[in-house]
């Protein structure tokens, strides 16, 4: 019996009702066309469903716990934690469900009539198939898809003793112990948490990297840091196996011994890749990368020269919040004024690990500023006025700047409370300040800001040189 298909006639057609797909579709709507929101899975963000909100909530009170750590240095009599592993998941559900609820109240909000629930494939650049029920003829098509984690398919052997951070955050209580794979953002943030509060944590990673850093000083430096606390292989040799209820992790330790040991889970942290593969593209006129992600234009989103854009995780460019909200607006936006687009501002990159010590990368940080060879300014937190107060004192700070201009191109940093600096640095780069015009900024006494000025400080000495080098000369 052959399936009636409905047709749907709109101006803007969105595929993902996430950060990105929301942002485009009011801005479409802003825009004063007809606009149809497409979602083939639950309502609610990566942000506040499985990422930025759970997370933050898992590592509060893992901060919490691990606090009195540094009581018996302040001269105040320790205390002993027990924390109650069922009690924390409990909070971090309730919690995690408010924040998923105001999204899912808004998208319920949105006119029945602008919704569409079913997986979208295309049929031609300007043609959706939803579900093989629905066909969705639209003037400009926004793929806002979102990631999901990707971890070597083998491991599936493990069944439900495999977790991703999609499924931590529907843990009843906290397990006994956990094997980390992956020590990148998600790794590092949920292992630190798990660790702090009581599991047995082992991190495991391959090619010796450290989240988002790139430059290797501040690698190195990370990676001592972290291994103080936790057991962290950054350039591990494992095999992992089910054995009843538990993963068996066969791996070489760092003294070189051969080490099996046992956990409640295998937490796969490998990273996320775009959720584009089963959008039928090999049915567009789209070119696409390596990965299977449309190419497409950064400042406009849109894809090649055709009618589609791409915005947040799917396109595989910065997956963090506030660029997804910021990649749907201008892709909505030059949605509906197709072919009359316009490009739009970026904001200066800038992404924040919630670690402890925090991470941060501004500007795209050293793999960016590289190729324009630049002059690195450094400071060290270990012997940091504030931090060394605070007996936070660890990690390490660069700028990075144009050698001949002076201009501030961007930096990394380990080091404690470093969203904040980060955020001053963002402001600078998209501001285009040079190293001498940060300098001329306010320093208050005492605060950690003052690692900064030193190290902007030791960049402009580093400019000075070369300066009076080339008069020299």
């Amino acid at each position: 019996m052959a399936i009636t298909q409905t047709s749907i006639e709109t101006d803007v057609a969105v595929i993902g009702a996430g950060t990105a797909g929301i942002a485009a579709y009011r801005a479409a709507k802003a825009a004063g066309k007809r606009a149809l929101l497409i979602e083939g899975g639950e309502h609610g963000t990566t942000c506040a469903r499985v990422g930025c909100m759970p997370s933050k909530l898992l590592i509060a009170p893992a901060e919490a716990a691990h606090a009195v750590a540094r009581f018996p240095a302040f001269g105040i009599a320790p205390v002993a934690v027990k924390v109650d592993r069922r009690a924390v998941m409990e909070r971090l559900r309730v919690e995690r469900d408010r924040f998923v609820a105001f999204v899912t109240d808004d998208v319920d909000a949105l006119p029945d009539a602008d919704k569409l629930s079913g997986r979208a494939t295309f049929v031609d650049d300007r043609t959706l198939r939803v579900d093989d029920r629905v066909l969705v003829k639209a003037a400009a098509i926004v793929i806002a898809t979102g990631s999901s984690p990707v971890f070597p398919a083998d491991w599936r052997a493990l069944g439900e003793r495999l977790a991703t951070n999609q499924d931590v955050f529907e843990w009843d209580q906290l397990p006994e112990s956990v094997a980390v794979f992956g020590p990148g953002v998600v790794g590092l943030e949920l292992g630190q948490a798990l660790h702090r509060l009581g599991v047995r944590v082992k991190v495991f990673g391959r090619g010796g990297g450290v989240g988002p850093l790139s430059n290797p000083a501040l690698v190195d430096c990370a990676r001592k840091v972290f291994t103080q606390e936790f057991y962290l292989d950054t350039n591990a040799h494992a095999e992992v196996a089910r054995d009843g209820d538990e993963v068996v992790v066969t791996y070489r330790a760092l003294d070189s011994t051969t080490q099996t040991e046992r956990f409640a889970y295998l937490l796969a942290a490998t990273g996320r890749a775009p959720n584009v593969d089963k959008l039928g593209l090999e049915n567009t006129t789209l070119a696409l990368d390596a990965g299977g992600v449309p190419i497409f234009d950064r400042t406009t989103l849109q894809c090649g020269g055709s009618s589609i854009f791409v915005a947040g995780d799917a396109s595989d460019d910065s997956p963090v919040l506030h660029e997804a909200a910021d990649e749907g607006r201008i892709a909505g936006d030059n949605a509906a004024r197709f072919p009359a687009l316009r490009s739009s501002l970026r904001r200066a990159l800038l992404s924040v690990v919630f670690t402890d010590p925090q991470i941060c990368i501004v500007g795209g940080g050293f793999a960016s500023a590289r190729p324009a060879a630049p002059v690195i300014g450094e400071v060290s937190f270990e012997n940091q006025g504030r931090a060394r107060v605070m007996l936070r004192n660890q990690g390490m700070l660069q700028v990075y700047a144009e050698s001949t201009t002076g201009l501030f191109l961007g930096a990394e940093m380990i080091g404690p409370d470093a969203e904040h600096i980060g955020h001053l640095l963002a402001w600078a780069r998209q501001m285009n300040l040079s190293i001498d015009r940060m300098l001329e900024m306010p320093f208050y006494h005492p605060v950690l800001e003052e690692g900064l000025r030193s190290a902007l400080r030791d960049a402009r000495a580093k400019l000075a040189l070369i300066a009076s080098a080339k008069r020299a000369a």
